[in-house]
C-alpha cells in the first residue's frame, strides 16, 4: 500500500487551496469550495462548517439549509418526563400542571424569533384530536418555551408530544 502526503490540494486553475490538511490530518475545504457527488464528514470530535451550509436538495437549485435547533418526543402523562423518549438540545421538561409544559434548551437559542412545530395525541394515529399551542406572550425565552396540549375546551396531558424548534 502506498501513501501520498500532501498539505494543500487545489485544481490547477484555482487561485486558492481547495482542500487544506493540517499537521493533525484535519481537512478544511477552502472558501467557495464545491463538492460534487458524495461528501462524508466523520470523526470522533465535533464536526463543524463555518459560514452558511447550502445544498441542492433535489429541487434544482442550491439554497441555504436551515436545521432543527432542538426537538423532543415525550410522554406528557408520565410521572417524570426528563428529556423524553428521544430528544436533541433539550434539558429536562418542566411539568407545570395538566397539559402545561416548559421545554428547556440545553444550548440557548440566539434570540426568541425561533419557529416551533408540534403535535400531540394519545395514540400513534390520533393526533388530530389535540392541540399544541405555543404562545409568544407566555415564557418564550432563549433558554425555554412553554407549550400547552389538550382539546379545544380544556388542557389535557397527552401520551405523545412531539416538538421541533427551527432557527
Amino acid at each position: 500500500m502506498s501513501t501520498i502526503s500532501v498539505t494543500n490540494v487545489k485544481h490547477e486553475s484555482s487561485t486558492s487551496n481547495n482542500i487544506v490538511l493540517d499537521s493533525s490530518a484535519n481537512a478544511t475545504l477552502g472558501a467557495n469550495a464545491t463538492v460534487t457527488g458524495n461528501l462524508t464528514v466523520s470523526g470522533t470530535g465535533n464536526q463543524s462548517i463555518a459560514g452558511t451550509l447550502q445544498f441542492n436538495s433535489g429541487y434544482g437549485s442550491v439554497a441555504t439549509a436551515y436545521g432543527v435547533r432542538a426537538w423532543i418526543n415525550f410522554n406528557g402523562t408520565a410521572a417524570t418526563i426528563g428529556t423524553g423518549r428521544a430528544s436533541a438540545n433539550m434539558d429536562a421538561v418542566t411539568d407545570n400542571g395538566t397539559g402545561d409544559y416548559t421545554l428547556n434548551f440545553t444550548n440557548a437559542m440566539p434570540d426568541t424569533d425561533f419557529a416551533l412545530v408540534g403535535t400531540a395525541g394519545n395514540t400513534g394515529t390520533n393526533f388530530g384530536a389535540y392541540l399544541v399551542d405555543f404562545s409568544p406572550t407566555h415564557n418564550r425565552t432563549t433558554s425555554s418555551v412553554r407549550i400547552w396540549t389538550g382539546s379545544s375546551s380544556a388542557l389535557q396531558d397527552t401520551a405523545i408530544v412531539n416538538v421541533a424548534i427551527f432557527r
